[in-house]
């Protein structure tokens, strides 16, 4: 069976260190680790988890390399965050947040996973960033946040 391709931002690394996001982030991760989800990141995460504290850097430390996936963010990685811009799904300030949505994409991510309410998993940008990927020839993603990626009581109506 084919394993689900999730695209994690900076942010689901950062909630495990944040109180309210804590135990939905941290369940996310031992799906992860349990190998239920292949993990994509890019190198937009990496720059930013080197400026984040020891503990959220642990985080990703702690994932086996095996189930981690670096999506590099080339030409068409750019070019499809500029889509992103100039089509106003996002300004130019959120450039970071656009380069995340596109390594995904790029990257065949099946799932983008994020706490970023304001600029990635908002329904408006959603239907934004698909509207582009479409009009580019990429396909759709799916974008939660890590609480709706929960395998918890999963089954239990059955």
């Amino acid at each position: 069976m084919r394993r689900v391709r999730v695209y994690a931002d900076t942010s689901v690394f950062g909630g495990t260190q944040d109180e309210e996001f804590k135990l939905p982030s941290a369940a996310f991760f031992a799906e992860v680790r349990r190998g239920r989800y292949v993990l994509l990141i890019s190198d937009v995460t990496l720059a930013e988890l080197a400026d984040a504290p020891a503990p959220v850097r642990q985080q990703f430390l702690a994932l086996p390399p095996e189930d981690v996936i670096e999506v590099a963010t080339d030409a068409e990685v750019e070019s499809l965050a500029d889509a992103y811009l100039a089509a106003k799904v996002l300004g130019p300030a959120r450039r970071a947040d656009a380069l995340h949505v596109a390594a995904a994409t790029v990257g065949g991510a099946d799932v983008i996973v994020s706490w970023n309410f304001q600029h990635i998993v908002n329904y408006q940008r959603i239907h934004g960033f698909n509207g582009v990927n479409v009009l580019n020839g990429y396909r759709e993603l799916a974008i939660y946040s890590p609480l709706e990626m929960s395998s918890a009581g999963e089954n239990e109506d059955l």
